[in-house]
């Protein structure tokens, strides 16, 4: 149990195993034929059990690794994260985001590209790659200074939340809260993913646990809504309504209940199933409910967001929005510790 017990964990491809009872256990309790790697390896605990953070083929990648994320933290938790110079100018033009994500909700992209876009000279260090991959959190530097990256990712998922990425992205919050690690958060969420499975595995409780990471994160926390952003799942990742400093917005943004078209089937269902053309209706009716409702300056009308940038004006305003609030303090009320979700 000590490695799960510490902040992250490498692991080497072939040798290196973790496990509570092996593979003479297993096949003599339950008759399982498994082999180690199997059973715990490398592979397994970064992509399925969510146990390791990171997988390497060989110990030297696996050092440098672990050097670069070295780098990027501080001595302790009273320390600020290491500086460093940056040649990538902090007010740098970021054109290419208008090209890399589309004003279509409903197609997908990889929120990598954005993150490279954003940060300095386009290098990051995503924690959990191969785990909950419909959400990416990472380690990077902005005009010089560390920040922790947390992202819907639509190309998996459509980057809904669900229980493992809920945890993952908790887990990460409460590392950077705990070693002065400003946070940027950037939304592109349709919802929780809806099933069975996720709600009798506990999806209320678990998915809670990022909704208690953020609340009780004092560190310099920046949302973004880059596209969608519906109903709990946009409360969730760092809404204006549950503490972040600043709420961003792009003109693309839809910050809503739901999407246009789920809207309106609920809240016109009787008008439309009453009409000689249902469809036609239901149409219309989406039609007006996104001109009224899902507009690009809805959010910031109703104080949702504290502005809309353009996104080629994204990285500029991180960085000013970074150095705005790095000397931001909040003391929490004296006490041996919270009582988070289990």
């Amino acid at each position: 149990y000590s490695p799960a017990l510490t902040d992250f964990v490498f692991m080497v491809r072939e040798t290196s195993q973790m496990f509570i009872t092996g593979p003479d256990v297993v096949r003599a309790v339950t008759g399982e034929e498994i082999t180690q790697n199997g059973l715990g390896g490398a592979d397994v605990h970064s992509a399925t059990s969510g146990v390791s953070h990171f997988a390497y083929d060989d110990e030297e990648t696996c050092l440098e690794e672990v050097r670069y994320l070295l780098s990027l933290l501080p001595s302790n938790n009273r320390e600020l994260p290491p500086s460093a110079p940056c040649a990538d100018p902090a007010d740098r033009s970021t054109d290419s985001l208008l090209d890399l994500v589309p004003d279509d909700p409903g197609r997908s992209y990889d929120i990598r590209a954005v993150i490279e876009e954003i940060v300095d000279d386009g290098e990051y260090f995503e924690v959990h790659p191969a785990w909950a991959t419909n959400i990416v959190c990472a380690l990077s530097r902005i005009d010089g200074g560390v920040v922790g990256i947390v992202a819907n990712q639509p190309a998996s998922y459509a980057g809904v939340l669900d229980i493992e990425s809920s945890e993952k992205a908790a887990r990460f919050v409460q590392f950077c809260d705990a070693f002065n690690i400003p946070l940027v958060t950037l939304v592109d969420v349709p919802g929780f993913l809806p099933g069975v499975d996720q709600e009798h595995n506990g999806i209320i409780r678990r998915g809670a646990k990022l909704l208690y990471a953020y609340c009780n994160a004092t560190v310099p926390r920046i949302s973004l809504v880059l596209r969608k952003a519906y109903g709990g799942a946009y409360i969730v990742m760092d809404s204006r309504s549950i503490g972040a400093d600043l709420a961003l917005a792009w003109p693309s943004n839809e910050i809503a209940v739901m999407g246009a078209e789920g809207a309106a089937n609920v809240i016109f269902r009787r008008e439309i199933n009453a009409s000689d053309d249902p469809e036609a209706v239901r149409q219309q009716k989406i039609k007006e409910y996104k001109a009224e409702l899902m507009h690009p300056y809805y959010a910031a009308e109703r104080g949702l967001v504290d502005d809309v940038i353009d996104p080629r004006e994204t990285r500029r305003i991180l960085a000013r929005s970074l150095a705005m609030l790095r000397e931001k303090h909040a003391d929490l009320p004296t006490r041996k510790h919270g009582n988070p979700p289990q």
